[in-house]
């Protein structure tokens, strides 16, 4: 449990790649022939990414520590539900499927396979010449 944080690299596995791309350039553009005037456009990129990193940070001051302890929480529940609840059924639904099988297994040989036998011995008599 003694796991050291990468503070450099936050998102290892990629899981949020999806949001690498959401800069000024991929939100807001101007097309050829309507341009505001250039002081407009460099101050919008300097506000728009200003207030995209200081809100972040604003929220995750705020919010981060109690959205990652329910998070925490969820996943603990999950992982005890499934230990203590899913896996145990499923052992007894394996267990209990197995014995089914078998009983079906002794049916069908009991009584479905002497007559598909039978069948198939009657219709071998009729050869076609």
């Amino acid at each position: 449990m003694n796991e050291e944080i990468d503070l450099a690299v936050r998102d290892p596995n990629g899981i949020n790649d999806h949001i690498k791309t959401t800069t000024f350039q991929d939100v807001l553009a101007e097309p050829d022939g309507t341009h505001s005037i250039d002081c407009v456009w460099k101050f919008s990129h300097k506000c728009f990414e200003c207030w995209k990193g200081l809100l972040y940070k604003i929220l995750t001051l705020c919010f981060g520590i109690c959205i990652a302890a329910e998070w925490g929480c969820e996943f603990a529940y999950i992982a005890f539900y499934h230990i203590w609840y899913i896996t145990p059924l499923l052992k007894i639904l394996e267990i209990e499927c197995k014995t089914w099988q078998r009983v079906y297994s002794y049916c069908v040989n009991c009584c479905v396979t002497p007559c598909c036998e039978a069948f198939g011995t009657l219709f071998m008599a009729f050869k076609k010449e």
